[in-house]
């Protein structure tokens, strides 16, 4: 059979036109493949870096190992017509969408371009955000989003805003299924905020990164308060005052190395455990330090990242909201080579109080661990939950009630460290054995009592000391009396509320074995739709 452009022709039918052969197409397409990565031009990218900020591409380089990122959609357009849009057609339209690996292990991305309509969302940009989203929960694998856009592109109208929608609802459809990282590389403003809000962690870069529901006009217009982006939104105010960064860095290189760090110590999913490496330091041997760093004294403080640092492998530990809420400790690490989740009072903040902020602090990172197969490492030193009227109003006990849920619920590896003092109510809640540890173990400086043993004697023998010819003396006495009697270090392991009190030098080995034992803990749920927690 003759091909068509083959057959005889006569003298008088025209040749068809030639075309490009397959080299010459090839190399079109690397020329214009290379033209989309170099972004809309050089003025463009000029503008970027004035602003102190990568490009979006040098982000992913950061972000994934070499040479590893394989981008999709990379050149689709918007189609929208109309209010200047028409002849302002780039590739990418604002996002790059793709996927690469992290230490070795597949992660999904969608990076804005803010030098491409101020990385604003339209319909096609939501689209391509979309689909790498539906990827990567179809394929088991964390999502990283890094945000510099300009919020819904108004030239767009209800088009752009139904694109958040479908954000929000694939950002909740994977809330604990993938782990899901936002990074905050330039302005997000209105309802855009709340993908970042609804994702597992938040960073932040000073400088750049800003997030507020109303910008600062806005809030002037309304309210007659001068106030710039940084002071509204900016990534210090996030990490210490509002509570929705998890991490705040002075630059991307060192945000990004951390965003690397982090993945490193999560699964790929809910149905996998996090990646074991072997430690570099062995658990053989009795730490003597651990004797000098906690003092015998329930009344003087220290600092809990001493004790931490001596417990987990190499002295390694990325702390979550570490400016925020520091009265509760909150930070992932290795024991043995293996992911744990540790949640500490911090004796040198407010004594290692629970307040409201403390509560939502730990409550939401326990829920993280519990939903990504980490054990829980509860270090106690907590002399009751912070009294006043200002929290009692602010609502302590819905707050509250929400660390005490989610250790309740939480079905992963648990193991209480009593340390010194455990009083009252939040002795209770900070993963006690009646609210389900698994293992609690105690050091022989352990007191654990409704209160402290000056303020029961007080309740108790109030009369007795009123009526003594001494009663400051009166006092000494009856207060050494009771805590003689109930709150030596063995009261609690007597009545089985704590399995072993132990040498402090031992507490890494012990805790080692005792997170091997449980590895393969599993646990019987009553079947229900969802649970009800306090909101």
């Amino acid at each position: 059979m003759t091909a068509l452009d083959d057959r005889p022709r006569t003298a008088e039918e025209p040749a068809p036109p030639s075309r490009p052969d397959l080299h010459a197409r090839t190399a079109e397409l690397l020329r214009l493949r290379q033209a989309v990565r170099g972004g809309p031009g050089a003025g463009a990218t000029e503008a970027q870096r004035t602003r102190g900020k990568l490009t979006v591409h040098e982000r992913l380089d950061l972000l994934f190992d070499d040479d590893t990122f394989v981008e999709i959609e990379g050149f689709r357009r918007h189609r929208a017509s109309g209010f200047g849009l028409e002849d302002r057609r780039p590739h990418t339209d604002g996002v790059v969408t793709g996927w690469g690996r992290v230490h070795g292990r597949t992660v999904f991305a969608y990076a804005h371009d803010f030098r491409i309509f101020g990385g604003s969302l339209g319909e096609s940009h939501a689209e391509k955000i979309h689909k790498i989203m539906d990827m990567a929960e179809a394929a088991g694998a964390p999502l990283v989003s890094l945000n510099d856009g300009a919020g819904a592109r108004i030239q767009e109208g209800v088009s752009a805003l139904a694109g958040y929608g479908g954000i929000f609802r694939r950002n909740v459809r994977a809330s604990g299924v993938i782990p899901q990282i936002s990074v905050m590389l330039g302005p997000c403003a209105g309802g855009a905020t709340y993908s970042p809000a609804l994702t597992d962690f938040v960073f932040m870069v000073r400088g750049i990164s800003q997030m507020f529901i109303t910008g600062p006009d806005v809030v002037e217009a309304v309210t007659g308060e001068k106030v710039s982006q940084e002071q509204l939104g900016g990534a210090d105010l996030h990490a210490a005052v509002s509570g929705a960064a998890s991490f705040a860095y002075d630059d991307e290189e060192s945000c990004l190395e951390d965003v690397r760090h982090l993945l490193s110590l999560l699964p790929a999913n809910n149905r996998e455990l996090p990646p074991a490496v072997a430690p570099e330091d062995g658990l053989d041997g009795l730490d003597e330090s651990l004797l000098d760093v906690v003092p015998a004294d329930p009344h003087q403080p220290y600092d809990m990242r001493e004790v931490i640092a001596r417990l987990v492998d190499d002295s390694e530990f990325l702390e979550v909201h570490e400016r925020w809420a520091p009265n509760l400790l909150c930070a992932l690490a290795r024991i043995d080579g293996r992911t744990v989740g540790l949640v500490a009072n911090q004796p040198q903040h407010l004594a290692g109080v629970l307040d409201i902020e403390a509560s939502h602090k730990g409550a939401s990172f326990i829920q993280i661990c519990d939903a990504f197969n980490i054990p829980l490492v509860t270090l106690v030193d907590v002399p009751g939950f912070l009294p006043g009227t200002q929290q009692e109003h602010s609502g302590i006990i819905r707050h509250g009630a929400k660390l005490l849920y989610a250790y309740c619920n939480a079905t992963v590896p648990r193991i209480q460290v009593i340390l010194r003092k455990a009083y009252g109510g939040a002795y209770i809640v900070m993963d006690s054995r009646s609210i389900g540890c698994d293992l609690s173990f105690a050091w022989p400086t352990n007191e654990i009592a409704v209160m402290g043993a000056e303020g029961a004697v007080n309740v108790i023998h109030r009369r007795a000391m009123a009526a003594a010819e001494d009663p400051e003396a009166t006092r000494r006495v009856l207060t050494e009396e009771y805590r003689d009697a109930l709150m030596h270090p063995y009261y609690a392991a007597e009545r089985g509320l704590v399995d072993d009190v132990i040498d402090p030098r031992a507490t890494r080995p012990v805790l080692a074995e005792a997170l091997r034992v449980l590895r393969t803990k599993q646990e019987q749920l009553v079947p229900r739709k969802h649970g009800n927690p306090p909101m």
